[in-house]
Protein backbone atom coordinates (compact mmCIF):
# COMPACT_ATOMS: atom_id res chain seq x y z
CA UNK A 1 0.00 0.00 0.00
CA UNK A 2 1.73 3.64 -1.22
CA UNK A 3 -0.09 6.40 0.81
CA UNK A 4 2.35 8.88 -1.05
CA UNK A 5 1.21 12.10 -2.52
CA UNK A 6 1.47 13.23 -5.87
CA UNK A 7 3.64 16.07 -6.39
CA UNK A 8 0.33 17.65 -7.90
CA UNK A 9 -1.14 16.95 -4.52
CA UNK A 10 1.38 18.63 -2.26
CA UNK A 11 1.40 21.89 -4.58
CA UNK A 12 -2.29 21.93 -4.47
CA UNK A 13 -2.21 21.39 -0.59
CA UNK A 14 0.58 24.24 0.38
CA UNK A 15 -2.01 26.98 -2.37
CA UNK A 16 -5.05 25.59 -0.16
CA UNK A 17 -3.59 26.20 3.12
CA UNK A 18 -2.05 29.60 1.80
CA UNK A 19 -5.82 30.54 0.73
CA UNK A 20 -7.32 29.63 4.10
CA UNK A 21 -5.38 31.62 5.91
CA UNK A 22 -5.45 34.68 3.60
CA UNK A 23 -9.48 34.60 2.83
CA UNK A 24 -11.50 31.91 5.00
CA UNK A 25 -9.95 31.84 8.28
CA UNK A 26 -10.05 35.60 8.74
CA UNK A 27 -13.74 35.65 7.25
CA UNK A 28 -15.14 32.67 9.73
CA UNK A 29 -16.72 35.05 12.48
CA UNK A 30 -18.52 37.15 9.48
CA UNK A 31 -19.52 33.72 7.90
CA UNK A 32 -21.57 32.84 10.76
CA UNK A 33 -23.28 36.21 11.37
CA UNK A 34 -24.23 36.47 7.89
CA UNK A 35 -25.85 33.00 8.55
CA UNK A 36 -27.26 33.64 11.92
CA UNK A 37 -28.72 36.93 10.84
CA UNK A 38 -30.00 36.39 7.01
CA UNK A 39 -31.02 32.68 7.99
CA UNK A 40 -31.18 29.70 5.97
CA UNK A 41 -33.52 30.60 2.88
CA UNK A 42 -30.42 33.63 1.96
CA UNK A 43 -27.27 33.75 -0.35
CA UNK A 44 -24.51 34.36 2.07
CA UNK A 45 -22.31 37.29 0.65
CA UNK A 46 -18.96 36.65 2.06
CA UNK A 47 -19.09 33.10 0.14
CA UNK A 48 -20.00 34.82 -2.84
CA UNK A 49 -17.22 37.45 -2.60
CA UNK A 50 -14.69 34.70 -2.19
CA UNK A 51 -15.73 31.80 -5.22
CA UNK A 52 -14.63 33.93 -7.69
CA UNK A 53 -10.99 34.55 -5.50
CA UNK A 54 -10.80 30.88 -5.28
CA UNK A 55 -11.51 30.08 -9.19
CA UNK A 56 -9.16 32.59 -10.20
CA UNK A 57 -6.38 30.89 -7.92
CA UNK A 58 -6.88 27.76 -9.71
CA UNK A 59 -8.60 26.33 -6.24
CA UNK A 60 -11.87 24.89 -8.24
CA UNK A 61 -13.64 21.58 -8.62
CA UNK A 62 -10.85 19.99 -7.16
CA UNK A 63 -13.42 16.82 -6.46
CA UNK A 64 -13.56 16.29 -9.90
CA UNK A 65 -12.21 12.11 -10.19
CA UNK A 66 -9.76 11.44 -12.47
CA UNK A 67 -11.99 8.12 -13.31
CA UNK A 68 -14.45 10.52 -14.51
CA UNK A 69 -12.80 13.47 -16.29
CA UNK A 70 -9.26 15.16 -17.57
CA UNK A 71 -7.09 15.92 -15.31
CA UNK A 72 -8.84 15.24 -12.08
CA UNK A 73 -7.52 13.67 -8.51
CA UNK A 74 -7.71 10.21 -7.67
CA UNK A 75 -9.15 9.64 -4.11
CA UNK A 76 -5.61 9.42 -2.45
CA UNK A 77 -4.56 12.96 -3.92
CA UNK A 78 -7.55 13.97 -3.11
CA UNK A 79 -8.10 12.98 1.03
CA UNK A 80 -5.69 15.73 2.03
CA UNK A 81 -6.89 18.36 0.14
CA UNK A 82 -10.76 17.54 1.22
CA UNK A 83 -9.14 17.63 5.13
CA UNK A 84 -7.51 21.22 4.78
CA UNK A 85 -10.91 22.50 3.59
CA UNK A 86 -12.57 20.74 6.36
CA UNK A 87 -10.97 22.70 8.83
CA UNK A 88 -13.58 25.43 8.48
CA UNK A 89 -17.38 24.80 8.33
CA UNK A 90 -17.71 27.25 5.41
CA UNK A 91 -14.24 26.64 3.28
CA UNK A 92 -15.64 23.94 0.98
CA UNK A 93 -18.08 26.14 -0.79
CA UNK A 94 -16.01 28.83 -1.29
CA UNK A 95 -14.38 25.89 -3.23
CA UNK A 96 -16.98 24.44 -5.27
CA UNK A 97 -16.37 21.32 -3.13
CA UNK A 98 -19.28 21.44 -0.92
CA UNK A 99 -22.22 18.80 0.03
CA UNK A 100 -24.32 17.63 -1.66
CA UNK A 101 -23.25 19.63 -5.10
CA UNK A 102 -20.01 17.42 -4.93
CA UNK A 103 -22.52 14.08 -5.10
CA UNK A 104 -24.98 15.29 -7.36
CA UNK A 105 -22.09 16.57 -9.74
CA UNK A 106 -20.49 13.53 -9.75
CA UNK A 107 -23.47 11.75 -10.21
CA UNK A 108 -24.35 13.39 -13.20
CA UNK A 109 -20.92 12.88 -14.65
CA UNK A 110 -21.63 9.51 -14.46
CA UNK A 111 -24.62 8.55 -14.94
CA UNK A 112 -26.11 11.22 -16.40
CA UNK A 113 -27.05 11.76 -20.21
CA UNK A 114 -25.48 14.43 -22.38
CA UNK A 115 -28.26 16.75 -22.48
CA UNK A 116 -28.59 16.12 -18.57
CA UNK A 117 -25.20 17.09 -18.01
CA UNK A 118 -25.50 20.50 -20.26
CA UNK A 119 -28.37 21.59 -18.15
CA UNK A 120 -27.80 20.52 -14.92
CA UNK A 121 -23.54 19.95 -14.74
CA UNK A 122 -22.72 22.60 -16.27
CA UNK A 123 -23.85 25.52 -13.95
CA UNK A 124 -23.32 23.42 -10.99
CA UNK A 125 -19.38 23.13 -12.17
CA UNK A 126 -19.23 27.17 -12.82
CA UNK A 127 -20.80 27.56 -9.76
CA UNK A 128 -23.93 29.30 -10.84
CA UNK A 129 -26.14 26.87 -8.93
CA UNK A 130 -26.74 24.81 -6.28
CA UNK A 131 -28.26 21.60 -5.71
CA UNK A 132 -30.43 18.80 -3.48
CA UNK A 133 -30.35 15.60 -2.71
CA UNK A 134 -33.11 14.25 -1.68
CA UNK A 135 -33.47 10.47 0.02
CA UNK A 136 -34.48 10.92 3.93
CA UNK A 137 -38.16 10.60 4.71
CA UNK A 138 -39.72 10.58 7.80
CA UNK A 139 -42.34 8.34 7.51
CA UNK A 140 -40.39 5.69 7.30
CA UNK A 141 -36.88 4.20 8.50
CA UNK A 142 -34.82 4.83 5.78
CA UNK A 143 -31.39 3.63 7.08
CA UNK A 144 -32.68 0.62 5.06
CA UNK A 145 -33.29 2.59 2.07
CA UNK A 146 -35.89 -0.11 0.36
CA UNK A 147 -38.65 1.44 2.58
CA UNK A 148 -38.26 4.54 0.80
CA UNK A 149 -41.49 5.03 -0.56
CA UNK A 150 -41.40 8.65 -2.21
CA UNK A 151 -43.68 7.23 -5.66
CA UNK A 152 -42.71 7.29 -9.08
CA UNK A 153 -44.81 6.67 -11.79
CA UNK A 154 -44.86 7.02 -15.33
CA UNK A 155 -47.08 8.33 -17.42
CA UNK A 156 -46.97 8.61 -21.23
CA UNK A 157 -43.42 10.92 -21.53
CA UNK A 158 -43.89 11.79 -18.17
CA UNK A 159 -42.91 10.60 -14.64
CA UNK A 160 -44.91 11.40 -11.37
CA UNK A 161 -43.59 11.89 -8.19
CA UNK A 162 -46.21 12.02 -4.81
CA UNK A 163 -43.80 11.73 -1.60
CA UNK A 164 -42.45 13.39 2.31
CA UNK A 165 -39.11 13.91 2.54
CA UNK A 166 -36.88 15.57 5.03
CA UNK A 167 -33.04 16.61 5.43
CA UNK A 168 -33.05 16.84 1.78
CA UNK A 169 -29.56 18.86 2.03
CA UNK A 170 -29.39 22.73 0.15
CA UNK A 171 -33.45 23.26 -0.52
CA UNK A 172 -33.32 26.13 1.10
CA UNK A 173 -30.77 27.87 -0.49
CA UNK A 174 -32.09 30.19 -3.66
CA UNK A 175 -29.52 29.04 -5.51
CA UNK A 176 -30.98 25.62 -5.95
CA UNK A 177 -32.04 24.34 -9.11
CA UNK A 178 -32.14 20.90 -9.11
CA UNK A 179 -32.81 17.64 -6.84
CA UNK A 180 -31.82 14.94 -7.31
CA UNK A 181 -34.60 12.36 -5.63
CA UNK A 182 -34.38 8.36 -4.58
CA UNK A 183 -37.86 7.58 -5.07
CA UNK A 184 -39.91 3.82 -5.81
CA UNK A 185 -40.72 3.03 -8.94
CA UNK A 186 -41.30 -0.36 -8.95
CA UNK A 187 -42.68 -1.45 -6.12
CA UNK A 188 -43.84 -4.52 -7.16
CA UNK A 189 -39.79 -6.03 -8.08
CA UNK A 190 -38.94 -9.54 -6.86
CA UNK A 191 -35.71 -7.79 -6.08
CA UNK A 192 -36.35 -5.59 -3.33
CA UNK A 193 -32.93 -3.40 -5.07
CA UNK A 194 -34.56 -3.04 -7.92
CA UNK A 195 -37.65 -1.15 -6.96
CA UNK A 196 -35.76 2.41 -6.46
CA UNK A 197 -35.05 4.82 -9.03
CA UNK A 198 -33.39 8.12 -8.72
CA UNK A 199 -34.64 10.97 -10.89
CA UNK A 200 -33.48 14.98 -11.81
CA UNK A 201 -36.21 17.30 -10.03
CA UNK A 202 -36.17 21.30 -11.05
CA UNK A 203 -36.81 23.00 -7.82
CA UNK A 204 -39.09 25.16 -9.62
CA UNK A 205 -41.50 22.65 -11.05
CA UNK A 206 -45.06 23.00 -10.14
CA UNK A 207 -45.76 20.60 -6.95
CA UNK A 208 -42.28 20.96 -5.36
CA UNK A 209 -43.22 22.69 -2.05
CA UNK A 210 -40.39 23.16 0.63
CA UNK A 211 -42.54 23.04 3.88
CA UNK A 212 -39.49 24.41 6.08
CA UNK A 213 -35.96 24.21 7.00
CA UNK A 214 -35.03 22.00 9.90
CA UNK A 215 -31.77 22.65 12.41
CA UNK A 216 -29.24 20.25 13.07
CA UNK A 217 -28.62 20.53 16.80
CA UNK A 218 -29.92 24.05 17.09
CA UNK A 219 -27.99 25.49 13.59
CA UNK A 220 -29.97 26.65 11.29
CA UNK A 221 -28.05 26.79 7.67
CA UNK A 222 -24.71 25.73 9.26
CA UNK A 223 -23.29 23.08 9.66
CA UNK A 224 -26.26 22.10 6.87
CA UNK A 225 -28.77 23.60 4.90
CA UNK A 226 -31.74 20.73 5.86
CA UNK A 227 -34.95 21.09 4.82
CA UNK A 228 -38.78 18.89 4.75
CA UNK A 229 -40.06 19.25 0.67
CA UNK A 230 -43.21 17.88 -0.49
CA UNK A 231 -43.72 16.50 -3.96
CA UNK A 232 -47.46 17.15 -4.85
CA UNK A 233 -48.15 15.55 -7.70
CA UNK A 234 -44.91 16.83 -9.85
CA UNK A 235 -44.64 16.15 -13.20
CA UNK A 236 -41.14 15.74 -15.14
CA UNK A 237 -40.15 14.42 -18.24
CA UNK A 238 -39.08 11.25 -18.83
CA UNK A 239 -35.62 12.12 -19.96
CA UNK A 240 -34.84 13.30 -16.12
CA UNK A 241 -34.85 9.79 -14.91
CA UNK A 242 -31.06 8.83 -14.10
CA UNK A 243 -29.15 5.92 -15.91
CA UNK A 244 -32.93 3.68 -16.19
CA UNK A 245 -35.84 2.85 -13.85
CA UNK A 246 -34.31 0.31 -11.24
CA UNK A 247 -30.79 1.85 -11.31
CA UNK A 248 -31.25 3.76 -8.09
CA UNK A 249 -28.96 1.86 -5.30
CA UNK A 250 -26.62 0.99 -7.82
CA UNK A 251 -26.29 5.00 -8.84
CA UNK A 252 -26.56 5.16 -4.43
CA UNK A 253 -23.27 2.84 -3.75
CA UNK A 254 -21.43 5.17 -6.89
CA UNK A 255 -22.20 8.43 -5.16
CA UNK A 256 -21.86 7.74 -1.69
CA UNK A 257 -18.84 5.88 -1.26
CA UNK A 258 -16.78 8.57 -2.75
CA UNK A 259 -18.77 11.22 -0.60
CA UNK A 260 -18.05 9.18 2.60
CA UNK A 261 -14.54 9.33 1.96
CA UNK A 262 -14.77 13.22 1.49
CA UNK A 263 -17.17 13.65 4.96
CA UNK A 264 -14.46 11.60 7.02
CA UNK A 265 -11.43 13.82 5.43
CA UNK A 266 -13.31 16.99 5.94
CA UNK A 267 -14.10 15.87 9.47
CA UNK A 268 -10.90 15.07 10.36
CA UNK A 269 -9.36 18.84 9.33
CA UNK A 270 -11.96 19.78 11.60
CA UNK A 271 -10.56 17.75 14.64
CA UNK A 272 -7.40 18.87 13.82
CA UNK A 273 -7.95 22.57 14.08
CA UNK A 274 -10.21 21.86 17.04
CA UNK A 275 -7.11 19.94 18.74
CA UNK A 276 -4.85 22.99 18.25
CA UNK A 277 -7.71 25.03 19.43
CA UNK A 278 -7.67 22.95 23.09
CA UNK A 279 -4.11 22.64 22.90
CA UNK A 280 -3.48 26.51 23.36
CA UNK A 281 -6.37 26.80 25.26
CA UNK A 282 -4.82 24.67 27.85
CA UNK A 283 -2.04 26.70 28.00
CA UNK A 284 -3.75 30.07 28.49
CA UNK A 285 -6.35 28.80 31.07
CA UNK A 286 -5.42 28.33 35.37
CA UNK A 287 -7.90 27.36 37.63
CA UNK A 288 -6.52 26.19 41.06
CA UNK A 289 -3.13 28.04 40.67
CA UNK A 290 -1.88 25.74 37.61
CA UNK A 291 -2.56 25.41 33.76
CA UNK A 292 -5.12 22.98 32.38
CA UNK A 293 -1.90 21.53 30.33
CA UNK A 294 -0.13 20.23 33.28
CA UNK A 295 -3.18 18.59 34.77
CA UNK A 296 -3.39 14.77 33.57
CA UNK A 297 -6.58 14.15 32.73
CA UNK A 298 -6.10 17.43 30.28
CA UNK A 299 -2.76 15.56 28.80
CA UNK A 300 -4.07 12.14 29.19
CA UNK A 301 -7.11 13.60 26.53
CA UNK A 302 -4.86 15.22 24.29
CA UNK A 303 -3.11 12.30 23.68
CA UNK A 304 -5.79 10.14 22.74
CA UNK A 305 -7.37 13.26 20.68
CA UNK A 306 -3.64 12.66 19.14
CA UNK A 307 -4.21 8.68 18.82
CA UNK A 308 -7.67 8.92 17.53
CA UNK A 309 -7.06 11.41 14.27
CA UNK A 310 -3.73 9.60 13.23
CA UNK A 311 -5.36 6.21 13.75
CA UNK A 312 -8.77 8.01 11.39
CA UNK A 313 -6.53 9.60 9.13
CA UNK A 314 -4.63 6.37 7.99
CA UNK A 315 -7.82 4.31 7.39
CA UNK A 316 -9.45 7.16 5.63
CA UNK A 317 -6.44 7.22 3.38
CA UNK A 318 -6.34 3.41 2.94
CA UNK A 319 -9.84 3.14 1.78
CA UNK A 320 -8.91 6.05 -0.54
CA UNK A 321 -6.02 3.90 -2.07
CA UNK A 322 -8.17 0.47 -2.10
CA UNK A 323 -11.24 2.99 -4.13
CA UNK A 324 -8.19 3.86 -6.57
CA UNK A 325 -6.30 0.27 -6.90
CA UNK A 326 -9.05 -2.34 -6.10
CA UNK A 327 -12.35 -0.24 -6.86
CA UNK A 328 -15.35 0.46 -4.61
CA UNK A 329 -17.17 -2.24 -4.06
CA UNK A 330 -13.72 -3.75 -2.39
CA UNK A 331 -13.37 -1.14 0.04
CA UNK A 332 -16.74 -1.10 0.99
CA UNK A 333 -15.40 -2.87 4.46
CA UNK A 334 -13.22 0.14 4.60
CA UNK A 335 -15.48 2.48 3.78
CA UNK A 336 -17.76 1.38 5.98
CA UNK A 337 -15.19 1.26 8.97
CA UNK A 338 -14.20 4.95 8.19
CA UNK A 339 -17.37 6.14 8.25
CA UNK A 340 -17.83 4.63 12.11
CA UNK A 341 -14.50 5.46 12.91
CA UNK A 342 -14.18 9.02 12.04
CA UNK A 343 -17.29 10.54 13.52
CA UNK A 344 -17.00 8.78 16.77
CA UNK A 345 -13.40 10.05 16.92
CA UNK A 346 -14.46 13.75 16.28
CA UNK A 347 -17.32 13.83 18.48
CA UNK A 348 -15.14 12.61 21.34
CA UNK A 349 -12.58 15.08 20.60
CA UNK A 350 -14.89 17.88 19.90
CA UNK A 351 -16.68 17.36 23.94
CA UNK A 352 -13.40 17.23 25.27
CA UNK A 353 -11.44 20.59 23.69
CA UNK A 354 -15.57 21.90 25.23
CA UNK A 355 -14.32 20.64 28.59
CA UNK A 356 -11.14 22.92 28.73
CA UNK A 357 -13.08 25.76 27.27
CA UNK A 358 -15.58 25.91 30.06
CA UNK A 359 -18.94 27.53 29.23
CA UNK A 360 -17.73 29.59 26.02
CA UNK A 361 -17.32 26.10 24.30
CA UNK A 362 -21.22 25.49 24.51
CA UNK A 363 -21.56 28.94 22.50
CA UNK A 364 -20.10 29.44 18.66
CA UNK A 365 -17.42 31.90 19.94
CA UNK A 366 -14.88 29.12 19.42
CA UNK A 367 -16.70 27.58 16.49
CA UNK A 368 -16.66 24.12 19.21
CA UNK A 369 -20.84 23.76 18.80
CA UNK A 370 -21.01 24.04 15.11
CA UNK A 371 -18.14 21.34 15.46
CA UNK A 372 -19.83 18.94 17.52
CA UNK A 373 -23.03 19.55 15.35
CA UNK A 374 -21.12 18.20 12.51
CA UNK A 375 -19.69 15.32 13.97
CA UNK A 376 -22.88 14.24 15.93
CA UNK A 377 -24.85 14.83 12.61
CA UNK A 378 -22.28 12.76 10.53
CA UNK A 379 -23.11 9.58 12.53
CA UNK A 380 -26.29 9.53 10.59
CA UNK A 381 -25.59 10.74 7.36
CA UNK A 382 -24.98 9.11 4.63
CA UNK A 383 -26.23 5.53 6.47
CA UNK A 384 -26.35 5.22 10.66
CA UNK A 385 -23.25 3.48 12.67
CA UNK A 386 -25.28 0.63 13.07
CA UNK A 387 -25.39 -0.11 9.52
CA UNK A 388 -22.20 0.10 8.64
CA UNK A 389 -21.30 -2.17 11.85
CA UNK A 390 -23.82 -4.84 10.37
CA UNK A 391 -21.98 -4.11 6.73
CA UNK A 392 -18.56 -4.77 8.33
CA UNK A 393 -19.29 -8.00 10.08
CA UNK A 394 -21.00 -9.44 7.69
CA UNK A 395 -17.85 -8.53 5.55
CA UNK A 396 -15.60 -10.36 8.13
CA UNK A 397 -17.73 -13.67 8.34
CA UNK A 398 -17.89 -13.83 5.19
CA UNK A 399 -14.10 -13.22 4.76
CA UNK A 400 -13.23 -15.85 6.99
CA UNK A 401 -15.62 -18.55 5.95
CA UNK A 402 -13.76 -18.63 2.21
CA UNK A 403 -10.55 -19.46 3.90
CA UNK A 404 -9.07 -22.47 5.56
CA UNK A 405 -8.87 -23.13 9.27
CA UNK A 406 -5.74 -25.32 8.84
CA UNK A 407 -4.15 -23.07 6.97
CA UNK A 408 -4.99 -19.92 9.28
CA UNK A 409 -5.30 -21.59 12.73
CA UNK A 410 -8.58 -19.71 13.13
CA UNK A 411 -10.92 -23.09 13.56
CA UNK A 412 -13.50 -22.68 15.80
CA UNK A 413 -15.24 -26.10 15.91
CA UNK A 414 -15.66 -28.11 19.16
CA UNK A 415 -13.71 -31.51 19.58
CA UNK A 416 -15.17 -34.61 18.98
CA UNK A 417 -15.50 -36.89 21.40
CA UNK A 418 -13.39 -39.31 19.68
CA UNK A 419 -10.90 -37.04 19.86
CA UNK A 420 -11.30 -35.87 22.97
CA UNK A 421 -11.06 -39.92 23.85
CA UNK A 422 -7.93 -39.62 22.33
CA UNK A 423 -6.24 -37.16 23.41
CA UNK A 424 -6.84 -38.61 26.93
CA UNK A 425 -5.62 -42.00 26.53
CA UNK A 426 -2.14 -39.83 24.80
CA UNK A 427 -2.10 -38.45 28.25
CA UNK A 428 -2.33 -35.08 26.35
CA UNK A 429 -5.15 -33.81 29.19
CA UNK A 430 -4.29 -33.40 32.80
CA UNK A 431 -5.20 -37.09 35.02
CA UNK A 432 -7.97 -37.14 36.85
CA UNK A 433 -7.74 -36.44 40.84
CA UNK A 434 -7.32 -39.52 42.63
Amino acid sequence: MDLTQSGRSLDLAARLQAFMAEHIYPNERRYYLEAERLGPWAVYPVVEELKPVARAAGLWNLFLPASDSDGGLTNLEYAPLCEIMGRSLFAPEVFNCAAPDTGNMETLLRYGTEAQRETWLAPLLAGEARSAFAMTEPDVASSDATNISASIVRDGESYVIDGRKWYTTGATDPRCRIIILMGKSDPGSPDAHRRQSMILVPRDAPGVRVVRALPVLGFYGVPDRAAEVVFDHVRVPAANMLLGEGRGFEIAQGRLGPGRIHHCMRLIGLTERVLERMCRRAELRRPFGAPLSEQSVTLERIAEARIGIEQARLLTLKAAWMMDTKGNKAARQEIAMIKVAAPLMAQKVVDWAIQVFGGGGTNNDHLLAAALATARLLRLADGPDEVHRNQIARLEIRRHGATDPRITGGGAAVLDLAESERMGREGLWPPPAA
